[in-house]
């Protein structure tokens, strides 16, 4: 019997690539070979947060290719990114399967791709090759994408994906309320990336089609609503790297792990974890306002502050004057933390987050109450999910100039850990996708994925 050899092509943004980076060291460890494509810039990245302990270059066959931006050009430019990767990659992804092919030994047999990387599996359709699609976003944004056809013919968007009211709509009765006015394109940044998010979502409409496989990273605790509708879409999430033991790994900038250390002398519950994921930005102000308003809770906290998160430099000058001396024992302000390990701290009390999809899965995975600072694309929808639809935390609100002022999140940030009720719900939650990974649905999912693949 032939040895299954995959092609993993994640998108390359960091949300995407470390639940693909987990997926793949898991089929890994059940036999299966694994060639794992980033972009030269982001393949550098990755390779140079690695630890001299991780063995993620020994596992996986990691390699590269252009991703047809200049190296001077914005990768943070959604739009430019996509458009230039669909016209660069799909031949060079061809190329390297034929490589591969050549060299004598085990044969490429399937393409797992990001569900936004359709040109990947249409070149494995073009080459014979099984095709899988993967969503590193919740399988409600997947329904949205579908629907888009009828989203325009009953006249809640345009056909270039404009809304037309602003009135809540469910996609079918089980699914949480969506306003046109946050649906994914809209809120993705300026006019030409909306077009081209919304030109990548209506050509996915005929992903189920395409695709042989979709999974993604979700759980049926989580989302039934979206399973019972689309019923090929198959959570096998929470991806996790305590549910598989997997490694975590993919980030784009090395850890701080010695914030573990720091986090092991916190009181349990107690300490307030802040992240913002690999693109979210704060003009000055707001930068003060939440260094303000965690200064203002008294209570210790961990703040992952990006070295490009504020005007491409984080340096002291851009903290409020005095700040890290007044908050110098209990707070303590990290370039990239090891999300996953600090977010199963027993330390941790909350998760100020932006809600992005991978950081809510993890917040949930580990029973940590959420308060959301939803930013663009999926966040609001997330956001959504957090606070409305499982009830495991709150949202921020901004004032009349759109900044979230210091004493909102003090307030909220005392809200959620002095009402016991959202932690309840969290730890709950969090049992119930756990067990859905190790036997349950979600478990059961991929074991029958892994079968499928090695069906050659």
């Amino acid at each position: 019997m032939a040895t299954p050899h995959i092609i993993a092509v994640p998108y390359p943004a960091q949300g995407h690539v470390i639940p693909m980076l987990e997926i793949t060291q898991w089929l890994v460890k059940q036999g299966i070979k694994v060639t794992f494509v980033n972009t030269n810039f982001n393949h550098q990245r990755v390779i140079d947060s690695l630890s001299d302990s991780d063995n993620i270059r020994q596992l996986l066959n990691m390699v590269s290719m252009s991703d047809g931006v200049e190296p001077w050009e914005d990768r943070n430019d959604l739009g430019k990114l996509t458009q230039a990767i669909s016209k660069t990659m799909p031949g060079q992804l061809e190329a390297l399967i034929d490589e591969i092919n050549g060299k004598g030994g085990e044969k490429i047999t399937c393409v797992v791709a990001d569900w936004s990387m359709k040109w990947a599996l249409e070149v494995a359709e073009k080459l014979g090759l099984k095709r899988a699609a993967f969503s590193a976003l919740s399988a409600a944004i997947l329904a949205l994408s579908v629907n888009i056809p009828k989203l325009v013919s009953d006249g809640i968007i345009d056909s270039n994906g404009r809304p037309l009211t602003n009135q809540s709509i469910r996609l079918s009765p089980n699914m949480p309320l969506m306003n046109p006015m946050t649906f994914m394109w809209v809120t993705a940044g300026e006019e030409a990336t909306q077009k081209t998010v919304f030109d990548i979502l209506q050509k996915n409409s005929s992903l189920v089609k395409l695709s042989e496989r979709i999974i993604c990273n979700s759980s049926y605790y989580l989302e039934p609503g979206v399973f019972s509708l689309l019923p090929d879409i198959l959570p096998v999430g929470p991806i996790l790297a305590s549910n598989r033991l997997g490694k975590a790994a993919g980030n784009f900038w090395p850890e701080d792990s010695d914030c573990l250390a720091w986090l092991d002398q916190q009181p349990v519950d107690s300490v307030i974890y802040v992240a913002f994921g690999s693109f979210t930005f704060f003009d000055h102000t707001q930068f003060e306002e939440l260094a303000l308003g965690l200064e203002l809770t008294n209570r210790p906290f961990l703040w992952v502050v990006r070295h490009d998160v504020k005007d491409g430099n984080t340096g002291s000058k851009h903290y409020p004057e005095g700040f890290a001396d007044r908050v110098k024992n209990r707070g303590r302000m990290v370039g990239w933390a090891p999300q996953q390990e600090v977010l199963s701290h027993a330390s941790v009390a909350c998760f100020i987050s932006h809600c992005g999809w991978n950081s809510t899965v993890e917040g949930i995975g580990n029973g940590v109450p959420l308060l959301c600072w939803p930013f663009y694309a999926d966040q609001f929808l997330n956001q959504t999910y957090i606070c409305d639809e499982w009830e495991v935390g709150l949202g921020l609100s901004k004032d009349g100039s759109g900044i979230i002022r210091h004493g909102e999140i003090r307030d909220k940030v005392e809200l959620i850990l002095s009402d016991k009720n959202y932690k309840e719900r969290a730890t709950s939650l969090q049992a119930k996708t756990v067990d859905s990974v190790r036997g349950g649905i979600s478990g059961k999912n991929f074991d029958n994925f892994i079968e499928w693949i090695k069906d050659v």
